[in-house]
């Protein structure tokens, strides 16, 4: 990738972070952002939106330094496991969903709580994860399948962690989302930026 190229994913993965958090907020706290609304207060509307456009450029920032950790990672992971390296992604993103679920249930739940709550994380991100592996699969080649599963799974959960430790219903929602919508975008746009100019990537 070239620097224009990386300049290019950079600001338009910062626009996507504030943008979705904006949206985010909004419908996470309709409640109380509502009444600024209804008040027609024009100042403290932007205000409350212009900090949120800054909490989801933070978002973007961890996103994309988890997107380029995640691609050095793939180059050492296929240097040192080679063909096995799609098996260790497969039984880390096992590993990571289980996680979710046990060890929230054990520091979060209380005396009697049902463990089946704990489920719902993962598996929505294990179904949005594979949606955008789909995606991926068909823009590009079958070899790209498991690689972004990985990436919007495992490395989604390790920038979430901030918020997972705290276990604040609103800002699990908050930052989740976010960082799905940048995790998905550069994703999915990385083999354009990489591609020949009028060239068409091709599934093999």
């Amino acid at each position: 990738m070239n620097s224009r190229n990386w300049v290019r994913l950079f600001l338009s993965t910062l626009f996507v972070g504030g943008i979705s958090t904006v949206i985010v907020a909004f419908v996470v706290d309709w409640h109380k952002h509502s009444e600024i609304v209804a008040s027609g207060d024009v100042m403290e509307l932007l205000s409350v939106t212009f900090w949120y456009i800054g909490i989801g450029l933070i978002f973007s920032v961890i996103s994309q330094m988890g997107f380029f950790a995640y691609l050095t990672l793939h180059r050492f992971g296929l240097g040192i496991f080679k063909s096995y390296w799609s098996t260790v992604q497969v039984v880390l993103i096992i590993f990571v969903l289980f996680d979710l679920v046990y060890f929230r249930y054990i520091a979060f739940a209380n005396e009697g709580d049902s463990l089946f709550p704990y489920f719902a994380f993962p598996i929505f991100l294990l179904i949005y994860g594979l949606m955008v592996a789909f995606v991926k699969k068909a823009q590009t080649n079958r070899h790209a399948f498991i690689p972004a599963l990985f990436f919007m799974v495992v490395v989604t959960t390790v920038e979430w962690f901030p918020v997972l430790r705290e276990n604040e219903p609103a800002w699990l929602l908050l930052m989740l989302f976010p960082l799905l919508a940048c995790n998905s975008y550069q994703m999915l746009i990385l083999h354009k930026l990489n591609q020949p100019r009028g060239k068409a990537v091709t599934a093999k």
